[in-house]
C-alpha cells in the first residue's frame, strides 16, 4: 500500500497587513468621512468576521470627487508623458514593495487563495502600472493619430473578483492617458483599493488625480449619471450593464463593457489529456470560479469523455478547499452569502432537471461561505447551468463529435468572452479558433494574462478592450 502524504498546515501571517477599523472615502487626495456619515461592514468571507467599517459615499460625495478630479485634471493632462509615467512607474514599484502586504489584504477581504493574490494577482498588478508607464510618453504612436489627446474624468466601476487587478487594468491606461479618475470598488471588497488610495499618497501622486468612492450600487449608479463624468468603464454583471449602457445612452459619455461571460474548454481526442486537465481545473476552479472568463463548459470529443472525466475526478480529488491563507489551499471561500446562494440555486437547478452531479469528498469549513468543486455530466444545452453564468466553482460538461459541431455548441451561448482549444494539431487549433465568437481564445492552455494584450468580449458579455495598445483608446479622444 502506498502511503499518501499530507500537508501541514502552512498559513500566511496576518501580522502584515495592519487593517484599520474604519476608513473613509479617499478624495481630493485625503481621507474624509461620508457627507451623511453613513458606513458599512466589509466581511471576511472565509470566517465572517468583521474586517472594517467603511464609508458609504453619498451623492453629495460624488459631486465632490468628480469636482476634485476636473480641477486635477487641468494640470494632470498637460504634464509631458514622461512625467506622467514617473508616477506610474512609482506606483508600480510600490506596489512590489508591498505586495506581500497586499496579497493578504486581498486573501482576507476576498476570499481567495493566497498562492493566487501573491502568485498572480499582484505580479499582474504592478506589471499594469508599468506597463502603461511606458506607454504615456509614447501615445503619438499608438497608432491613434496624432496628439491623440485624453478624455478628461473616467468614472469606473469595478467588481470583487479581482478587486486590485481590475483596479490596474482600469486606473493604469486612465493615468497614463492623462485622464483623472473616480473609481469606485466593489462594496463587499473596497479594502485593497483604499490601500491604493494610500499608495497614491506614498507616490506623491497630484491631488484629485485618483478618488477612491467606497459604497453600494446606489453610489455606483451616482457616479455613472454625473454630468461631470467623460467617461464610464464598468466591469461586472451582465445585468448591471445593460442599466450602465441605458443611463448612457443619450449623453456624450464614452463606455466600456466588461461583463459575464460562460466561457467553452473544447477538448479533441488527439489533445494531450493530463495537460487537459490541468487546464481545466484552472479554468473553472481558480479563484472558486469567480472568473468571467471561467471555462465553465468542458466539451470534450465523445470518443475520450470517459477517459478525460475520470483523470478529472481523480486530480479533483486532490484539490484542498479551505483557509485562504493557507500556501497550500487550491480552493478558497465564496465572496459573499449573496453569491453563495446563487451557485447553490442554480447546481440544484442541473440537479431538478435531470444532470448528474459529482463533487470530491472535502469537509467545508464551518464558519464562512463555502462550496465545494462540482461537476456535472449528462447536461444539455438547454440545462440552466450550461447557459446561465454560476460564477462559482461549477462545471457543465457537454460532448461533440466533430469539430463543427464544437464550434456551434460553443458559439450557442448570449456571451462571448473566452474559449479554450485542446489539440495536438496547429491547423485544427487556428481553424476552431478562427470560427469562436469569443474575445479570447487560449489554446492548450487557460487563464493567461498578459498587460501587453487585450481582453474583451462579445455578445452580452460587452464591448470594448482592456489591456494592451487597444486599452488606451478608450481613454483617448480619438
Amino acid at each position: 500500500m502506498i502511503m499518501a502524504f499530507e500537508y501541514a498546515p502552512a498559513p500566511e501571517s496576518r501580522a502584515v497587513v495592519d487593517i484599520a477599523p474604519s476608513y473613509g472615502l479617499f478624495i481630493d487626495g485625503e481621507f474624509r468621512e461620508a457627507s451623511d456619515g453613513k458606513v458599512f461592514k466589509t466581511v471576511s468571507p472565509s470566517t465572517e468576521e468583521v474586517l472594517s467599517e467603511v464609508a458609504q459615499a453619498s451623492a453629495e460625495d460624488v459631486d465632490a470627487a468628480v469636482k476634485a478630479a476636473r480641477k486635477a485634471f487641468e494640470k494632470w493632462s498637460a504634464l509631458p508623458g514622461a512625467e506622467r509615467a514617473k508616477y506610474l512607474f512609482r506606483i508600480a514599484r510600490i506596489i512590489q514593495e508591498r505586495s506581500r502586504e497586499l496579497a493578504v489584504l486581498e486573501t482576507l477581504d476576498n476570499g481567495k487563495p493566497i498562492k493566487e493574490t501573491r502568485d498572480a494577482d499582484l505580479p499582474l498588478v504592478a506589471a499594469h502600472f508599468f506597463y502603461y508607464a511606458g506607454w504615456a510618453d509614447k501615445l503619438d504612436h499608438a497608432g491613434f493619430g496624432d496628439n491623440p489627446r485624453p478624455l478628461g474624468v473616467a468614472g469606473q466601476v469595478i467588481p470583487w473578483n479581482f478587486p486590485l487587478l481590475m483596479l490596474a487594468w482600469k486606473i493604469a491606461p486612465a493615468l497614463a492617458a492623462g485622464n483623472t479618475v473616480v473609481l469606485k470598488p466593489a462594496e463587499t471588497t473596497p479594502l485593497s483599493a483604499l490601500f491604493f488610495a494610500d499608495i497614491c499618497r506614498q507616490a506623491g501622486l497630484p491631488k484629485g488625480v485618483v478618488n477612491i468612492l467606497t459604497g453600494d450600487g446606489s453610489t455606483g449608479a451616482a457616479l455613472v449619471g454625473h454630468d461631470g463624468i467623460d467617461k464610464v468603464a464598468f466591469t461586472g454583471s451582465t445585468g448591471v450593464g445593460k442599466q450602465i449602457a441605458r443611463t448612457v445612452a443619450g449623453t456624450d459619455k464614452k463606455l466600456t463593457l466588461e461583463l459575464g461571460g460562460k466561457g467553452a474548454n473544447i477538448v479533441f481526442d488527439d489533445a494531450p489529456i493530463d495537460q487537459a486537465v490541468e487546464g481545466i481545473v484552472n479554468g473553472i476552479f481558480f479563484n472558486q470560479g469567480q472568473v468571467c472568463c471561467a471555462g465553465s463548459r468542458l466539451l470534450v470529443q465523445e470518443s475520450i469523455q470517459d477517459e478525460l472525466l475520470d483523470a478529472l475526478k481523480r486530480r479533483m480529488s486532490t484539490l484542498r478547499v479551505g483557509d485562504p491563507l493557507d500556501k497550500n489551499t487550491d480552493v478558497g471561500a465564496i465572496n459573499s452569502a449573496e453569491q453563495l446562494a446563487r451557485i447553490t440555486a442554480l447546481a440544484d437547478s442541473g440537479e431538478a432537471e435531470g444532470a448528474e452531479r459529482w463533487a470530491p469528498a472535502c469537509e467545508l469549513p464551518g464558519a464562512g461561505y463555502w462550496f465545494a468543486p462540482t461537476l456535472f455530466t449528462n447536461v444539455t444545452q438547454a440545462h440552466r447551468i450550461a447557459r446561465e453564468e454560476i460564477f462559482g466553482p461549477v462545471l457543465s460538461v457537454l460532448t461533440f463529435r466533430t469539430p463543427a459541431e464544437a464550434v456551434a455548441k460553443a458559439n450557442n451561448s448570449q456571451y462571448g468572452l473566452s474559449a479554450g482549444i485542446w489539440t495536438e494539431k496547429g491547423s485544427r487549433m487556428l481553424a476552431v479558433a478562427d470560427k469562436l465568437r469569443a474575445g479570447v481564445v487560449w489554446a492548450n492552455t487557460f487563464n493567461k494574462f498578459d498587460p501587453t494584450s487585450p481582453f474583451g468580449g462579445f455578445k452580452e458579455s460587452g464591448f470594448g478592450r482592456e489591456g494592451g495598445r487597444h486599452g488606451l483608446e478608450a481613454y483617448l479622444d480619438v
